[in-house]
């Protein structure tokens, strides 16, 4: 009888085991992290599977700002191909990012059309820096972290980083959408 339980408990707990590791391996890479949306709803990049995610650290009053009229464009434009566009409200740098999380959306919307995902402000570079960021530090060096306000990630299907690109780097730059487009799996644009 001990023989039959002990091994009972024996398969339940290799079993246990094995669940365990497919719910790890589920969660890997940049799926493992949760960012609060702009409208203060839990967005886990889990939620995101299969998609390639451009990830960019973001802020209204700064002179890069007209970029986020770029990162429409890119959701626009590679939205049905599979790419998620997600901004992140940042006040790390120049403390360049307004007040709540109201005025943030508002300005989004209303000065550059903004209706991809965005999450609430989050810190990036400095104090309690969303995990995520620190991740992406210890993947690709300290020079991959975030420098200044729309400084960007290239997140692949499978969840791993494929690829960071500095501030100064536009939307609109072959370089950064030739990395996304190789991300998406799609034909170069000549």
């Amino acid at each position: 009888m001990i023989k039959y339980i002990l091994s009972k408990f024996l398969l339940v707990s290799f079993l246990l085991v094995c669940l365990s590791d497919v719910k790890a391996d589920e969660l890997s890479g940049a799926y493992k992290y949760t960012f609060l949306s702009i409208d203060g709803v839990e967005l886990p990049l889990a939620d995101y599977r299969g998609k390639v995610i451009l990830i960019v650290n973001t802020a209204s009053k700064c002179g890069y700002t007209s970029q986020l009229s770029g990162l429409q464009e890119l959701w626009e434009k590679y939205r049905e191909a599979g790419l998620i566009v997600l901004g992140v409200p940042s006040n790390d740098f120049g403390g360049q990012e307004l007040a709540t999380e109201t005025d943030i959306k508002k300005f989004c919307e209303l000065n550059f059309g903004i209706n991809f995902p965005m999450t609430s402000k989050t810190r990036v570079a400095s104090g309690k820096i969303h995990p995520f960021f620190i991740w992406a530090k210890e993947e690709l060096g300290y020079a991959a972290a975030p420098k200044w306000n729309f400084h960007k990630y290239i997140v692949g299907r499978n969840g791993q980083l494929v690829g960071w690109f500095s501030t100064r780097m536009v939307p609109e730059d072959k370089k950064l959408q030739d990395a996304l487009r190789a991300a998406l799996k799609l034909n170069p644009e000549v």
